[in-house]
């Protein structure tokens, strides 16, 4: 999400923007000078950044195979962001050749490159629209050449709701997500806490970014789930969710909550 209008035409190139910070920091190449400076300061101010953005890669790989593994065939990615290989469509095929994925972002690169990247694919798709604005996404004819809503779905929410304020209503964001979804759905959520250190610094290095850092404590973390059944382990740092190998070095100090649940009425 570029998170300053919904379907953006222009790329803003004189602010540093959380995808192409989010692709410098895992290595990637699409991202500007002013971007990286953004990075490098980050990393600076919170030093745990670049194994923690890896460590919530690797829970939203880990998380995909979970819901694909329980049955789930459509997968709504809102807040995709800059293509990271492995990418969703490709983790959760690898499960399920069948499996259905729209990809939802409102940043004008994100959407280029996603659909240069799923060129002749059909069984996805690349939507511009907003997370702000649930009720268009769910509605977006793209989204439902792919996504049949009285099936299961699993909702995608990575690293994303943190770029929402207060008053832009995140709760009911979600909540208007989960009231479209049929029993047998998943969220898959991950965000940004300050539970485990003072990140004012990192906040303002996102202060002069496209979109603000809204950190938010593990209760209010845990409220976006409402309506939802939380899997085991419940809601914890990505790193212990359902670890499949040993959690890198410093994991403690990663401050991104992760959790999967099944909404089940």
């Amino acid at each position: 999400m570029t998170h300053d209008g919904s379907g953006a035409k222009e790329i803003d190139t004189s602010r540093p923007h959380p995808a192409r910070i989010y692709d410098y920091l895992l290595g990637g190449k699409d991202n500007y000078d002013v971007d990286r400076r953004a990075g490098d300061e980050l990393a600076a101010t919170a030093p745990e950044v670049r194994i923690g953005l890896r460590a919530n890669r690797a829970f939203l790989r880990r998380a995909v195979r979970y819901v694909v593994g329980s049955g789930v065939r459509q997968l709504l990615d809102i807040g995709t962001g800059l293509p990271t290989s492995p990418n969703v469509h490709e983790v959760a095929q690898e499960v399920a050749p069948d499996v259905r994925v729209a990809y939802v972002d409102n940043d004008p690169i994100v959407s280029a490159h996603g659909s240069a990247l799923l060129s002749g694919c059909g069984t996805t798709r690349n939507v511009l629209a907003d997370l702000r604005d649930p009720q268009a996404v769910v509605d977006h004819p793209e989204v439902r050449q792919v996504i049949d809503f009285d099936e299961p779905v699993a909702v995608l929410l990575v690293a994303i709701l943190h770029f929402l304020t207060d008053a832009e209503k995140p709760e009911q964001v979600v909540a208007t997500l989960r009231d479209a979804l049929p029993a047998g759905s998943f969220l898959v959520l991950s965000h940004a806490t300050g539970d485990f250190a003072d990140r004012t610094a990192a906040q303002a290095v996102y202060n002069k970014a496209t979109a603000t850092l809204n950190l938010r404590s593990r209760a209010e973390v845990e409220r976006f789930f409402d309506g939802f059944d939380l899997v085991e382990p419940g809601l914890a740092q990505v790193p212990y969710w359902r670890p499949d190998t040993p959690p890198p070095p410093r994991s403690g100090e990663i401050g991104i909550y992760g959790g999967v649940a099944r909404k089940t009425g």
